[in-house]
C-alpha cells in the first residue's frame, strides 16, 4: 500500500503525541522503533484509523483515513501486544472463522478459507485447541491467521515478541518474514528489524531518522543513551 502523511500530527487537549508529519511510506517492511512515549503507538493508530489526526491527513491508497473510515479500517490487521486480548471464542478454529463469517463467507468456502490460513501458518494441529493451552509464539500465530483469513492489504504488529522465549520468538519472527501482505512492526526488539530496508525511529513525538535497519538502530541506541 502506499500510506502518505502529509503534514498529520495528533493532539490530546495542549498535550502533542505525533508533531506534524508528512512521509511516503510503500516498502514491503516497516520496523518502528523508539523509547517508551516517542510516538510509535499514535503513528500506528494514525496508519490504521484508529485515531484521526488533528491537522493534515493519512492516506492509504488513496482512502483517507477520516472520510474512508471503514475502507481503511478493512484494508488493515492489526496485531495486539497480548494476542489473547484479540483471540475471544474459546476454540482457535472458530475465532479464525469468525472474521470471514461476518463478512458473508460460509459453508464450503469458509471452511476453505480457515484451513488454508492454517496450513499457511503451520497451525493447522492448533485448530481444536482453546487459547490458553497455547504458548505466546502459537497464540501470535493464531491472532495472525484470525487477521490474515480476513485478506488486509496492511498489517500493524504491536511488540510481537514482547516476553517471548527465543523459540517462540524465532516462530514469530518467520511468520512475518513470509507475509506476502504489507507489514509495519512496531518492537522494542531490534533484532526483529535490524535486517528490514526501513525503519523508523521516533523521539518525543518527532520522526528522529528514517532509513535501513542497521543505520536506523544505531542512531536509536544513541538516542536512548543520552
Amino acid at each position: 500500500m502506499h500510506i502518505l502523511f502529509d503534514q498529520a500530527d495528533l493532539r490530546y487537549g495542549e498535550r502533542i503525541a505525533l508533531h506534524p508529519l508528512s512521509l511516503e511510506l510503500t516498502d514491503r517492511r516497516i520496523g518502528v522503533i523508539g523509547l517508551n512515549g516517542s510516538g510509535k503507538t499514535s503513528f500506528a493508530r494514525l496508519v490504521n484509523g484508529l485515531a484521526k489526526p488533528s491537522h493534515g491527513r493519512v492516506t492509504l491508497d488513496g482512502l483517507d483515513t477520516v472520510t474512508d473510515e471503514k475502507a481503511v479500517m478493512a484494508a488493515t490487521g492489526f496485531i495486539f501486544q497480548n494476542p489473547g486480548n484479540q483471540i475471544i471464542l474459546p476454540i482457535i478454529r472458530d475465532d479464525i472463522a469468525l472474521g470471514p463469517k461476518s463478512r458473508g463467507l460460509k459453508g464450503e468456502a469458509l471452511d476453505q478459507a480457515v484451513d488454508t490460513v492454517l496450513t499457511r501458518f503451520g497451525i493447522a494441529d492448533l485448530a481444536s485447541r482453546r487459547p490458553h493451552e497455547l504458548s505466546g509464539g502459537q497464540l501470535q500465530l493464531a491472532a495472525l491467521a484470525a487477521v490474515v483469513v480476513t485478506e488486509p492489504k496492511l498489517i500493524l504488529f504491536d511488540e510481537p515478541t514482547n516476553q517471548l522465549d527465543l523459540k517462540n520468538r524465532a516462530l514469530v519472527k518467520a511468520a512475518i518474514d513470509s507475509l506476502s501482505e504489507q507489514a509495519i512492526v512496531i518492537s522494542h526488539d531490534l533484532d526483529l528489524v535490524r535486517d528490514f530496508g526501513r525503519v523508523l525511529v521516533f523521539h518525543e513525538g518527532r520522526l528522529a531518522f528514517d532509513g535501513a535497519g542497521e543505520v536506523a538502530i544505531a542512531r536509536y541506541l544513541e538516542i536512548a543513551a543520552c
